[in-house]
Formats: C-alpha cells, sequence, structure tokens
C-alpha cells in the first residue's frame, strides 16, 4: 500500500535544471574551467552544487579546496536568485497535480534534494503547495547528498517521528521515490525505497535500474502510481 510520496526537486517539480548546468558552467568558465554541454549534464544531474563544483574541479586538474568551492557556490547562487526573482520558477505539467491528489488522498508528502532549502520553500510557496509538504531535506541537511542514501533515510525517520504522526510506522516498501537522475534512484534504492524514474532529464532507457519508468508526470495519477507499486513489490 502507497503511503508516502518523496519528490526530488529540480528536475522533477520544478524545471530548471539547464538553468543550474548553464549558471555552474558560467562559475567554471569564470575560473578558467570549461565543459561542453553533455560533459555537464553528465557530471551535474543529480548532484547539489557543491559536489558538481568538486567535481568539475578535480577532473580538470584545479584546486577544489573548501574556500574555493564556497566562493563558487555563493556565486552560482546569487545569479540563480537574480533570475528567479525576475521570472519565477516554473513548473512541469502535471507535478503540482499530482502534489494535489496525493496530499487530498492523505498520503504524506516529502522532498530529498540536493537544492537549498531556500530555494525549495519559495517554489512550493509560489504554488501554493508548501503545506501540503511533511517534510523537506535540503542540501546540506543529511551527511551526505546523492548518491549516498542519507538523505532518504532521513526522510522516511521524519515520515515516522515528525507530526502529525502516522498511526503505525511507515515502511520503506510503502514510500514511492521520483527521481530523474540514476544518482537519485540509486539513493532512494539503497534506502529500501521503491523508485520511479521519470524521464524529463534522460531517456527512459537511462533509468532502467527504477523499479518503474513514466516518460513524464503529466497525466501520471495516484491510481496509476498504487498500481506501479503494487507491480513492484510482487517482484
Amino acid at each position: 500500500m502507497l503511503r508516502a510520496l518523496l519528490f526530488d526537486f529540480n528536475g522533477i517539480i520544478v524545471d530548471d535544471e539547464p538553468l543550474h548546468h548553464e549558471l555552474l558552467r558560467r562559475v567554471l568558465e569564470e575560473e578558467g574551467v570549461e565543459l561542453d554541454l553533455p560533459d555537464a549534464e553528465e557530471l551535474f544531474l543529480g548532484r547539489d552544487d557543491r559536489a558538481c563544483l568538486d567535481l568539475a574541479l578535480s577532473r580538470a586538474g584545479e584546486t577544489a579546496d573548501p574556500v574555493r568551492l564556497t566562493r563558487l557556490q555563493t556565486r552560482k547562487e546569487r545569479y540563480y536568485q537574480e533570475i528567479v526573482r525576475q521570472q519565477g520558477y516554473e513548473f512541469f505539467p502535471g507535478a503540482l497535480e499530482l502534489v494535489r491528489e496525493a496530499s487530498s488522498a492523505g498520503l504524506m508528502l516529502g522532498v530529498v534534494s540536493g537544492a537549498r532549502r531556500e530555494e525549495i520553500e519559495r517554489a512550493l510557496q509560489q504554488s501554493g503547495v508548501r503545506s501540503q509538504f511533511k517534510l523537506l531535506i535540503a542540501a546540506g541537511e543529511a551527511p551526505r547528498g546523492k548518491p549516498d542514501p542519507r538523505g532518504y533515510l532521513v526522510a522516511l525517520e521524519r515520515l515516522n517521528a515528525q507530526p502529525p504522526l502516522p498511526d503505525r510506522l511507515v515502511h520503506p516498501h510503502e514510500v514511492l521515490a521520483l527521481e530523474d537522475s540514476v544518482v537519485g534512484l540509486a539513493a532512494a534504492q539503497d534506502a529500501g525505497l521503491v523508485t520511479l524514474g521519470v524521464a524529463h532529464s534522460h531517456p527512459v532507457e537511462r533509468l532502467n535500474i527504477a523499479d518503474a519508468v513514466v516518460e513524464k508526470l503529466e497525466g501520471l495519477d495516484l491510481a496509476t502510481l498504487q498500481s506501479l507499486l503494487a507491480e513492484a513489490s510482487r517482484r
């Protein structure tokens, strides 16, 4: 039985991964580190900003010390906030509809993401669905980012311990994680959750480690998710 949905943020709810990738490349290019688009997408998808910058600098043979990483991360965040203040957030078709339907049906909802908490809060407030999420796990709120599973393990713990408390313990096989990247799916699976790959960012075949894969959230309803969970549980 499906009792909770845990959403990735960038690439699942908010359609801003191209913007994040563009700005990460921008700050790296300002440091003399250039990446072509396919290389950047492969490095960046599913990881938080700091991990992306660390990987890119190390791969280019550059120093990735904490002070430099913090400086570049802060600059990239400033660029992002300037654009969002001007343009607002863009949401994937079907994402907010699924959130509202699941919440109305009594499911517990959460976000597990490498995005900054301020970004997640602002986007959910803008869309009017913040109150429908029981928990948010943002960048720096778990010991390590994806593909490490600890963000999802923290989320599972909070589903059970954070008010309002469930009538009975929520078990991993009752939780569906929605992810658009291989590293995100790996993190959720290592936490014991059922996984749904959403091909917003990668072709369907790239997400075949997931228990189920869909091309997009648009048109996806709760009944379909219940069926996907039931099918995965029978394997």
